[in-house]
């Protein structure tokens, strides 16, 4: 297993792309094993491409295309104008209230990330914000699409550590509008300190809200309807996320009227490159899953773990601050795929459960993306809005504390990720 590591991380140091580092890397596994022919590496590559729950992910992505081009981020975008600018630090708290929504859309950290810079960034900037905090807050906020259904990252988690998808997308939904509440206030915090305050703000009327409200009614029903659908047993997972082209395509067509052929295609473009991308690192994958389970490597970091610890809370914990760690490095969906099959079965074996779990998992391995030294997500922003990467760190110092603090209230609090599950599921 060191022989595969080290591999694996020597491959991303020449800057070879992460879906062939993985599959070198499991090829190697089966090129040095004496027991194992090379022809069982190729099959897990094939096998792990036939699953009906993977479906999810392309779908998901081509929906959320869809809706970009539709008009909905626009009606979003002026929903959370309408009820947030007025507040200080304003068309920060737009930016927080957008990534919340946008969750339900995009199910991307990046994409969403991107798309705030163009949108928000040029008017935090022109309004006297520092180019530091606008990056930040865009950044950061962005990470609120990791446990917001439909996440990319959650189906992934489900699919790998045999984890039901649906309770996932449910335990999500808390821990989403509580970090939507602590980066709000945070925000809110810094920005009274420095005075980022309109000085003609005024709180909306309530028709105001409601008008906002009605015209973005297709995109804030979208996740409702997602959500009811596989409590309801209408769809499986991966079935609604066929749902969500068809309801995107609706959308677009019909109700907004703004989603051409043109538009579409353009979609379809953007789609066939993310998912093409996605799924290559799915099914490269395979071959290393395999090797961890057949190395017995959960085993052997279990019984390091739960030789000296016995709280099982504790020993999350000092999974969490590995997977945070390891997230500084190596991008979100990789770890879910590589170390899903390694702790999931750690924390089951301790009695913690794989729900809870999943949600503080995604939390950390997706804020990698907005932390140096290999953030993908920060480096979009920095550059889009010609921010200095140290400006950018020592503005994200105190929302990055605000998550850190969200994490150990949901590890320490199950009862708040697991609420709506347990209340669904039973």
């Amino acid at each position: 297993m060191l022989l595969i590591g080290a591999v694996f991380l020597f491959l991303l140091i020449l800057g070879a792309p992460v879906a062939f580092a993985i599959g070198l890397s499991g090829f190697v596994f089966f090129m040095t094993s004496d027991v194992m022919p090379m022809s069982i590496g190729v099959q897990k590559v094939a096998s792990v491409s036939q699953s009906f729950p993977l479906l999810a992910v392309p779908f998901f992505v081509f929906a959320g295309h869809l809706m970009n081009e539709s008009g909905i981020t626009d009606r979003l975008f002026k929903f959370a104008n309408i009820t947030v600018s007025w507040m200080a630090g304003g068309l920060a708290q737009v930016s927080i209230i957008l990534s919340t929504l946008m969750g339900g859309v995009s199910g991307s950290a990046v994409a969403d990330a991107a798309m705030e810079a163009r949108i928000l960034g040029p008017q935090m900037i022109g309004n006297g914000y520092s180019k530091g905090y606008s990056a930040a807050v865009i950044a950061l906020s962005s990470l609120i699409t990791a446990t917001i259904p439909p996440s990319i990252g959650l189906i992934l988690y489900g699919y790998v550590g045999q984890v039901s998808i649906g309770k996932l997308f449910l335990a999500g939904i808390v821990p989403g509008l509580l970090m939507m509440l602590f980066l709000m206030v945070t925000a809110w915090l810094v920005a009274r300190r420095r005075n980022y305050v309109a000085a003609d703000a005024q709180k909306p009327s309530v028709s105001a809200v409601g008008y906002a409200a009605w015209d973005a009614k297709w995109a804030l029903a979208f996740p409702v309807l997602l959500i009811v659908s596989i409590r309801g047993g209408l769809f499986t997972p991966s079935e609604v996320g066929a749902f969500a082209v068809v309801y995107a395509f609706i959308v677009g067509f019909f109700a907004h009227r703004e989603l051409t052929l043109a538009k579409a295609m353009h979609a379809i473009e953007n789609s066939v490159a993310d998912i093409g991308m996605i799924m290559l690192i799915i099914l490269m994958s395979g071959m290393i899953g395999f090797a961890i389970i057949f190395l017995q490597v959960p085993q052997t970091i279990a019984g390091a773990l739960l030789s000296g610890i016995t709280q099982p809370q504790a020993i999350v914990a000092i999974i969490l601050a590995m997977l945070f760690v390891a997230g500084l490095f190596v991008e979100s969906t990789v770890l879910v795929l590589l170390l899903t099959p390694i702790f999931v079965p750690v924390i089951k074996s301790v009695g913690f459960d794989p729900v809870h779990f999943g949600i503080l998992m995604m939390t950390l391995v997706t804020l990698g993306s907005m932390t140096p030294p290999v953030g993908v997500a920060m480096y979009t922003v920095c550059s889009l809005l010609d921010c200095k990467i140290e400006d950018y760190v020592r503005e994200s110092l105190p929302f990055v504390g605000a998550i850190i603090l969200l994490v150990m209230v949901l590890l320490f609090f199950p009862g708040v990720v697991l609420f709506l599950p347990h209340l669904a599921f039973g």
